[in-house]
């Protein structure tokens, strides 16, 4: 188990933030699968506090996710607090401060990665946004700015120091992207320094791998992005190969009910137009490395609604139960 703050989790597994993807109907699927710790897509502090109708839409839960973390960006003090008063307000469990977007049009706001050219700064927006929140306060931090220039340990610290609960690490830098291998031992260095929960994060697409980073560098918890979009199923995983059991892929009916499913949670949750764009872009990722995938999605993307689009998910697989490679894991 891991504990933010004043919030117990179920386990050590929390999902990642991801502009585009983390969405309400993603949250649920990830929790179904395991996730101990769920995140919102990464908002706009500024649209918060505008309150920009789709960016209030971001804030939507339902009592089945939680507990949620809900993360924002933003470089100015009253603005950050301002945005985690609305964020609670809404049902946040927990608040956490996106430190590691390396995305142009945040950084050049000051916002994101570009918090850790500026520590002052950032120490300024830390402070002001603990002294307004009543829940847990978390962060989200890279290695630092650019190769040759680590600011990690003193990033930490001064977070600690702040009154930060717990904080997650990408050991990469922002100029990196995701282009260079993470770099574990920057998790390791970061944990020895802290007494607050770090949480790893980095290059998690296999089950295994999250035992492997938390044993290999003492982590508290794992966060997995980019490999639960591609199989939400890892967190499951995870806690069976924890436990000694067998973590097979699912099959063929599993996967597709998966499919199904969120589908069927894009359409509750959002306007048909939004929630039919969503479901094309999760499958995706559900379906790379399958047999004769590429023409699945190639035909998919001229769905015009979840009719034909569902028709077509139950098509595709059962083509998929004549094929003598239908079985395989997704590359």
């Amino acid at each position: 188990m891991l504990q933010i703050g004043t919030v117990k989790l179920a386990n050590w597994l929390v999902m990642a933030p991801m502009a585009g993807y983390t969405n309400l109907a993603f949250r649920l699927v990830a929790k179904a699968q395991g996730a101990g710790l769920v995140t919102s897509e990464m908002i706009s502090a500024a649209g918060l506090t505008r309150r920009q109708k789709k960016t209030i839409e971001y804030l939507k839960s339902v009592p089945a996710e939680k507990p949620l973390a809900v993360q924002i960006f933003g470089s100015s003090p009253e603005t950050m607090a301002r945005a985690a008063e609305i964020a609670v307000e809404a049902g946040a469990d927990i608040v956490d401060i996106n430190m590691g977007c390396p995305v142009k049009k945040v950084v050049k706001t000051g916002a994101g990665a570009s918090l850790l050219r500026d520590l002052k700064q950032t120490s300024r927006i830390i402070r002001a946004v603990r002294h307004v929140c009543p829940v847990p306060l978390t962060a989200k931090i890279r290695l630092g700015w650019s190769r040759g220039k680590p600011v990690a340990l003193e990033t930490a610290r001064m977070l600690q120091d702040c009154g930060v609960d717990a904080l997650t690490i990408h050991p990469r830098f922002a100029t990196d992207g995701f282009s260079a291998p993470a770099d574990w031992e920057w998790i390791r260095k970061v944990k020895e320094h802290l007494k607050i929960p770090v949480i790893g994060n980095g290059d998690v697409m296999e089950a295994p791998t999250a035992i492997r980073m938390k044993k290999s560098t003492g982590c508290d918890g794992v966060m997995i992005g980019r490999g639960g979009l591609k199989k939400p199923w890892i967190f499951r995983q995870i806690l069976r190969l924890e436990k000694g059991m067998p973590a097979p892929d699912p099959d063929l009916l599993e996967r597709r009910n998966l499919v199904i499913n969120h589908a069927r949670l894009f359409r509750e949750y959002m306007p048909e137009k939004r929630a039919l764009h969503g479901i094309l872009g999760a499958l995706m990722w559900y379906t790379k490395g399958l047999p004769n995938s590429a023409h699945f999605r190639e035909s998919i993307s001229r769905a015009r609604d979840f009719d034909s689009l569902l028709g077509a998910v139950d098509r595709y697989f059962a083509e998929l139960e004549n094929v003598p490679a239908a079985r395989y894991e997704a590359q």
